[in-house]
């Protein structure tokens, strides 16, 4: 690793501590409650270094949402790149590969699915990756409801509600993984499989 190279990881390291200390202060005070001196404090740097990295606590949120949805993101994409003829064998697979997810960073992924909407940001680079993901996810749904797989339902309406379903299922079990079978069971008490082996 040359002297750059061992710079930028420093750098990186430094941001990512502030991260993790800023997602801290969030969770326990919320974006209008937090001060930049508090994520200084949580983060272990001083406040000229926070504004070294961030301008404000704003940037600092931004970066904690760009960060999550781009990392679920790269994480799902191996998993919706499968070219696999059913539609609902991807959707459980794409659920499983969010479950392992969450259960690394329970903290973060909590945080990014109930991050306030209402914050006025700059830079909202995070929706990208957010939309992709669920664009992906919609279309696998109506692709479902097209061959069988699902129940014919409005695709948005069937996301909301398996989503809901799901992150409650994660987010309670944080200590046990999810297993394919635990989705395949949430799955047929909602939705059962009309399709025929």
């Amino acid at each position: 690793m040359n002297l750059s190279d061992r710079k930028l990881k420093e750098r990186k390291d430094r941001q990512d501590l502030i991260l993790n200390g800023a997602l801290q202060v969030f969770k326990s005070k919320g974006i209008e409650g937090s001060t930049m001196d508090e994520i200084a404090l949580e983060s272990g740097f001083g406040k000229a270094t926070l504004y070294y990295y961030f301008k404000s606590k704003e940037e600092v949120f931004a970066a904690i949402l760009t960060n999550g949805w781009k990392s679920l993101w790269d994480n799902l994409e191996p998993v919706m790149s499968v070219d696999n003829k059913s539609p609902r064998d991807t959707f459980v697979n794409i659920l499983l590969c969010i479950s392992d997810n969450v259960r690394s960073r329970p903290g973060l992924y909590e945080f990014l699915f109930n991050a306030p909407k209402k914050v006025n940001f700059e830079s909202q680079e995070w929706r990208p990756f957010q939309e992709r993901i669920y664009t992906v996810i919609t279309t696998l749904i109506e692709d479902g409801i097209k061959l069988g797989e699902f129940p014919q339902s409005k695709p948005t309406v069937l996301f909301k509600a398996l989503g809901g379903l799901f992150m409650g299922l994660v987010l309670m079990g944080k200590d046990k993984p999810v297993s394919k079978k635990d989705i395949e069971q949430l799955l047929n008490d909602l939705i059962p499989n009309n399709t025929i082996e």
